[in-house]
């Protein structure tokens, strides 16, 4: 058995044993909707923004390198195009929340509004149908854009047509728009209206970044991985880890300045609306929660990745990125778990069943896209540039 065909193989048992973990988790958490539905909900949303975000994220730098172009974006593009394709399964995996919005949204409780004058304000957009309707926009939106970009890409493979590239172009501008757009309302309704209450201008800039690094930092773990096996081996050098390296330092730094920008707005202009969201996550334990994000998030990142050694070693540089994309998960149980506010830090068994079974369904699905083509983008110029001993055999495989 070859190189190439051991990492099929790989990929096939990785696939079934996510199957099966996600099954039985999904399982696990079906029980948790008899005996606490409100906390099964939040669990669930939990694990589904974290898992979208892989997805959405895909999606969004398969746009940007479209614009951009880089030696970056060629070595990791087929995990970027496998990700955007599980979008499908992702809209499938929102109809639990058709049957479950009460249980989520104070909003979606009649009596509550006809008692709150700032929800009787706010009713003509938070309200049940047309938070459907606009779910069902977004998704139509996404996957649109995901259907598109990887027809066109499908065709550039077989026919290496400058005018294919054009198109991917062409699209991936508006596209970003409509993404950055889509995802700000997205954020808006499925998170931070969980307290109705409060606001921030910049909430779906946060999401937009958080998804842009954790899909960075999922690339770089899938990457490191293919990078041991043909043809990426032959390919994949330690200029392309390096270069990865600083993009994912960049969005970590993006992610803090972001996030600290909006503290300090909200902090220093100490209006009772806003004050309270942050006055219940710095308190009651949940401040040693949002010291870790500084410290794990920020801090030792940031530290590690300024090193060009750790960046252009591959085991080190997924080892960070490990650690990222599970502070990416803390850093979203921190701003959904203590809606509405609680007494105290809690975390709740299926706060780490939910984000299991989703996932174990989630990467499944991605393996199996991901066994579907070629490892490596044929005909990409850019891959051309970065790697041209090795452009023959990449059109081989």
């Amino acid at each position: 058995m070859n190189s190439a065909e051991a990492l099929h193989s790989q990929l096939d048992l990785l696939q079934k044993r996510s199957l099966i973990v996600g099954i039985a988790a999904l399982v696990l958490c079906g029980g948790g909707v008899f005996l606490s539905p409100e906390q099964f909900f939040r669990s669930y949303l939990l694990a589904y923004v974290f898992w979208l975000g892989i997805a959405l994220g895909s999606c969004a730098l398969v746009m940007l390198h479209n614009l951009t172009g880089g030696a970056w974006g060629a070595v990791i593009r087929r995990v970027l195009e496998s990700g955007m394709r599980t979008l499908p399964l992702m809209a499938v995996l929102f109809v639990p929340f058709l049957f479950g919005l009460p249980h989520l949204y104070e909003w979606a409780h009649p009596e509550h509004v006809a008692g709150d004058a700032l929800l009787q304000h706010k009713t003509f957009y938070l309200n049940i149908p047309f938070f459907l309707l606009r779910t069902g926009v977004y998704f139509l939106v996404w996957l649109g854009l995901a259907y598109f970009l990887d027809k066109w890409s499908s065709e550039h493979d077989r026919t290496a047509e400058p005018a294919v590239l054009r198109r991917l172009e062409a699209l991936s501008g508006p596209g970003l728009v409509l993404y950055g757009g889509t995802l700000t309302f997205a954020a808006i309704d499925w998170v931070m209206s969980l307290e109705p209450h409060w606001y921030s201008t910049i909430y779906g800039l946060l999401f937009l970044v958080g998804q842009a690094l954790t899909t960075m930092a999922f690339a770089i773990i899938v990457l490191s991985y293919l990078a041991n096996h043909k043809p990426v081996s032959e390919v994949v050098q330690a200029t392309h880890f390096h270069d990865l390296g600083n993009l994912l330092l960049a969005f970590v730094m993006l992610w803090a300045y972001v996030s600290f920008s909006q503290y300090l707005i909200i902090w220093s202009g100490n209006l009772a609306e806003e004050v309270p969201w942050y006055l219940h996550r710095t308190q009651g334990g949940w401040e040693w929660i949002g010291l870790g994000l500084v410290v794990f998030h920020f801090i030792l990142p940031f530290v590690i990745l300024l090193s060009r050694d750790a960046k252009r070693r591959k085991q080190v540089l997924m080892k960070i990125a490990a650690a990222v994309l599970f502070m990416r998960l803390v850093d979203l149980f921190w701003l959904i778990a203590p809606s509405p506010p609680t007494t105290g830090f809690h975390i709740h068994w299926l706060d780490v069943v939910a984000p299991i079974g989703v996932g174990g369904l989630w990467l499944a699905y991605f393996c199996r896209q991901l066994r579907g083509r070629p490892l490596l983008p044929l005909h990409d110029p850019s891959l051309v540039s970065a790697g041209g001993h090795a452009v023959e055999h990449v059109q081989e495989a």
